[in-house]
C-alpha cells in the first residue's frame, strides 16, 4: 500500500496494531480523524492517554477500575458471598448488562492453556483460593467459556478449593459448548447464571 505521507503511513501501521483492524480499515480511520477538527483528534488521543495512565486493577476481583476498589465491590448492595469467576473483563460486562446477579467477581485474567504457554500460576488462582479459605464465601459460580481451557481451568480450581467445602456452581449450558461468554446475547446469558447446576454435576465422568 502506497502512502502520501509518512506521517499517514505510520498513523496506519500504529492503528492496524489494534485486534480486528486491517491496514485499509486503519486507512479510513486516519483518513476520518484528518477531517475531523483538530481539538478532536486531541481529545481522542488525551484519553487514549489518561486512561493507559491511569488505569487500575481493582484489589478486590482483579478488574479494570478507576479506583482501588471497583465501583462492585465497594458497593454496599451487592452479596460478598457469592463470587462469579470470570477470564476478563468483557465477561465482567457481558454478565453485568443481564441485570439478573448481585454478587461480586474474580476475574482470573486468562484460561488455562499449554498450548499458549499458560498454566496456573499466570493467573489469579492463589487469591481466589485464599478469599475462600477464609470462610466467608458461600458460592462459587464458574463463569468461564464452555471451551477445553475453560473446563480445564475450571475443573482445576475445583481441585483448589473442594476441600474448604463451598457450594460451587457453573452456568447453565444454555452457553453451547465452544462459545465464549462475551457473544452471548443478555437473555441467555442471564438465564444460564439464574438455572446455574452444581459444578460437580458438570463434570464429565
Amino acid at each position: 500500500m502506497e502512502f502520501p505521507s509518512k506521517l499517514v503511513e505510520n498513523a496506519v501501521n500504529e492503528m492496524s496494531q489494534l485486534p480486528g483492524i486491517g491496514k485499509r480499515t486503519a486507512l479510513r480511520l486516519v483518513l476520518h480523524l484528518l477531517k475531523q477538527p483538530k481539538e478532536q483528534t486531541e481529545l481522542l488521543s488525551s484519553a487514549m492517554t489518561t486512561m493507559r495512565n491511569d488505569i487500575q486493577y481493582c484489589k478486590e476481583c482483579n478488574t479494570i477500575s478507576d479506583a482501588e476498589i471497583c465501583e462492585i465491590c465497594s458497593s454496599t448492595s451487592r452479596d460478598k458471598t457469592i463470587i462469579c469467576v470470570v477470564e476478563d473483563v468483557r465477561d465482567v460486562m457481558a454478565i453485568e448488562n443481564t441485570g439478573m446477579y448481585k454478587g461480586v467477581y474474580h476475574v482470573l485474567g486468562g484460561k488455562i492453556s499449554p498450548i499458549e504457554g499458560i498454566g496456573p500460576s499466570q493467573l489469579k488462582i492463589t487469591s481466589l483460593v485464599e478469599k475462600v479459605k477464609e470462610g466467608q464465601i458461600n458460592e462459587i459460580i464458574f463463569a468461564l467459556s464452555s471451551t477445553m481451557e475453560g473446563d480445564t481451568t475450571n475443573f482445576y480450581i475445583f481441585r483448589q478449593i473442594k476441600e474448604y467445602g463451598v457450594k460451587t456452581s457453573t452456568i447453565a449450558r444454555g452457553i453451547a459448548v465452544g462459545d465464549e461468554l462475551e457473544y452471548a446475547d443478555e437473555v441467555t446469558l442471564g438465564r444460564s447464571l439464574l438455572n446455574r447446576i452444581p459444578f460437580e454435576g458438570s463434570i464429565k465422568q
